[in-house]
């Protein structure tokens, strides 16, 4: 009896076994097919940025470029000033990343750790704001700038960054309520105010979830298209999202240039996301561990 007990059990523990290798093959499977199918957008536009113009235009497409064309990456800067594009770009993207890792944080922080009267319903009334949409806020927005004579000018995209955003705000706050408050009871014991609290302990125990929001932040200052097309009238001004619409405009029939233009813009925000994607996964995991 005892045999053929523990005959079903090894047959049980095999079946068990046998089921989860077929999960984990269907899964990477899976995962590897929907890789493939999301990824050719992209291969077709980094090989079309490498290839003649009599390339692009044959038939059957010619997937991989013979020769390639390395000098559409040049004529790109002829044809428009990115350069000058680029440097507005990241002039702009410098400031939302310190609104967004420096004021986001403290805000989070206060929420998370300071005792104060109305706190929570500040907290509340400050998540409501996410629901409100932005184009709603449009038009108040620009008559506002437009009374403070910054339309065509920077701060319209640089100073409401610097006040914070709602939801940099309740991630940084989610990931601070994580830590242990006996780290900063004993910091408050040694003499330290909340500001030294804030500066050596939190920013450095929070920097997996920091990364998460300066990636978020990268990711949307760079791509954003409507606030410059709003805020500013100068070419000199544009950025790269604008810049790059009014080339489609004027080029969008040379693909080979386009697709270079493209491709450039795209890849600082692929390189980011490969050299930060651990701290990004994870600054993820851990702001959902606590309420």
């Amino acid at each position: 009896m005892s045999i053929a007990a523990d005959h079903h059990a090894r047959r049980g523990v095999s079946l068990h076994a046998l089921r989860r290798r077929l999960t984990r093959v269907l899964t990477y499977f899976l995962l590897v097919a929907g890789s493939v199918v999301f990824s050719i957008p992209f291969f077709w536009l980094v090989t079309t940025s490498l290839k003649a113009t009599r390339q692009i235009t044959t038939y059957p497409p010619q997937w991989i470029p013979n020769p390639i064309v390395w000098g559409n990456f040049t004529d790109v800067f002829l044809y428009a000033p990115f350069d000058l594009y680029l440097r507005n770009t990241l002039f702009i993207v410098v400031f939302h990343l310190i609104g967004s890792v420096v004021t986001c944080s403290l805000v989070a922080y206060a929420f998370a750790r300071l005792q104060a009267p109305g706190r929570d319903a500040l907290f509340a009334v400050l998540l409501t704001t996410m629901m409100i949409p932005s184009w709603v806020t449009l038009v108040p927005l620009y008559l506002l700038f437009s009374k403070l004579r910054w339309i065509n000018t920077f701060y319209p995209l640089i100073v409401p960054a610097l006040t914070g955003n709602a939801f940099y705000i309740f991630l940084l706050r989610q990931f601070f309520l994580t830590l242990p408050r006996e780290l900063e009871d004993a910091a408050l014991i040694d003499g330290a105010g909340y500001a030294a609290i804030w500066w050596r302990l939190m920013v450095p125990l929070s920097a997996p979830a920091l990364a998460t929001v300066a990636i978020f932040s990268f990711m949307g200052t760079w791509n954003e298209f409507i606030g410059p097309l709003i805020f500013l009238n100068s070419r000199d001004k544009y950025t790269l999202a604008l810049g790059l619409q009014v080339f489609v405009r004027e080029h969008g029939a040379d693909f080979g240039l386009l697709m270079a233009a493209s491709t450039m813009m795209i890849l600082p925000i692929i390189v980011m996301f490969f050299f930060m994607q651990r701290q990004f996964v994870q600054g993820i995991v851990l702001t959902g561990m606590k309420g």
